[in-house]
């Protein structure tokens, strides 16, 4: 999977599922939980997803605002997690 369809679809799953506006002009790099754009509840949502939408687990203490607080951000662990899965 490339950066770009991970990208889409964590861009999408948060405008729809989160945001619960598929309209707004969500940048890769806007806060999402430090703005109060979401609120940190929704956390928990971001770790379901990444599991449900590409089979990867992220432990509880790696999901926080510091290392999940952007699309981008969001995008380059679950890249990240993939890359290390095909290395196993």
């Amino acid at each position: 999977m490339d950066r770009n369809e991970a990208l889409q679809k964590v861009r999408a799953f948060t405008l729809k599922e989160l945001l619960k506006n598929p309209d707004y002009v969500l940048k890769d790099d806007e806060p999402l939980f430090s703005s109060g754009l979401i609120d940190s509840f929704a956390m928990a949502q971001v770790g379901v997803f990444i599991e449900t939408e590409f089979d990867l687990y992220i432990p509880d203490p790696e999901l926080t605002v510091e290392n999940m607080d952007t699309v981008a951000q969001i995008t380059d662990k679950v890249l990240a997690l993939l890359a290390e899965r095909a290395a196993e």
